[in-house]
């Protein structure tokens, strides 16, 4: 029987990959991937197991969702999904294909717990006159079974209540009054808060993370496209991975969830289909072990 080897990317089809070690004891924490959009960039001129090149979207969605889905006996109980994703526009007609995705997938038993919102503030600019500018994607959290691991202190934000951002009307006003919380209805249970210590309300670490991420696009000199952005990966594997976990790209690309992996403490396994990002993406891995 095949074993999966940490820190290793294995050039291939990741469903043919997924299938050929499907049989081994699940080791994967979390999968964090941005596979190829349905139609948007040919990355490979001879291998027509590349996916984004379907006739139809459905076509994608169906292939997609059988290579995501067997990647699950690889993954541990209380392991997780990460999944990036962009829409497509057909004939000036938007495609919705992340959702359907999403709605694939849970077809499939796996449960959808968190969509967030990539915010591009480095959106390349659109010729489009008869409708807004794209300048999010999405990032969809699932989870295998009802209990998964979740490190919620590792991805805390920092506080806005109180601070120069506060956007919350009179709300300076209320801290250190006794009684004096506008929502004393449905805040009543919340004792610090009525006693004016709205300080030990918060958590000291900072508020739990939100679904609205503001991301700049990511860029490698070697690749010829925006690559996926490490601040965006970041976030999924401190938050889904303990440290020495380990996480899976099954469409690697130019690597950067193993970058990201390495840099934090966690073991990475890839799948890349072209041989040429193979080689870029274990340069920018060797890049980052030498630093």
């Amino acid at each position: 029987m095949d074993c999966l080897q940490a820190n290793t990317i294995y050039q291939g089809c990741a469903l043919e990959l997924a299938r050929r070690f499907r049989d081994q004891t699940p080791v994967v924490q979390a999968v964090v991937t941005s596979p190829p959009y349905f139609g948007h960039r040919v990355y490979s001129d001879s291998d027509s197991r590349e996916l984004g090149r379907e006739s139809t979207v459905s076509d994608y969605v169906e292939r997609l969702v059988e290579t995501l889905d067997a990647l699950r006996p690889l993954v541990v109980n209380d392991g997780v999904l990460w999944l990036n994703l962009g829409d497509t526009y057909r004939n000036g007609v938007l495609q919705s294909v992340p959702w359907r995705v999403a709605l694939a997938m849970q077809d499939r038993g796996w449960l959808l717990r968190s969509d967030v919102i990539w915010h591009k503030p480095n959106a390349m600019p659109s010729a489009a006159s008869r409708r807004p500018t794209v300048d999010h994607e999405y990032l969809f959290l699932f989870s295998k079974s009802r209990r998964y691991f979740y490190d919620a202190d590792a991805v805390r934000e920092p506080h806005v209540t109180f601070s120069e951002h506060s956007r919350m009307r009179g709300g300076r006003k209320h801290f250190g009054i006794r009684h004096g919380t506008p929502e004393s209805g449905k805040l009543a249970g919340q004792i610090n808060m009525h006693n004016g210590r709205w300080d030990q309300a918060f958590h000291p670490r900072g508020r739990n993370r939100r679904t609205v991420w503001s991301v700049p696009l990511g860029k490698c000199r070697e690749a010829h496209f925006a690559v996926f952005p490490e601040r965006l990966v970041e976030p999924c594997i401190l938050s889904t991975v303990p440290p020495q976990g380990l996480v899976l790209d099954p469409f690697m690309g130019a690597g950067t969830t193993a970058c990201v992996a390495m840099r934090h403490g966690r073991r990475y396994i890839g799948f890349e289909l072209v041989p040429e990002y193979v080689a870029l993406a274990k340069r920018r891995i060797a890049a980052v072990t030498a630093s």
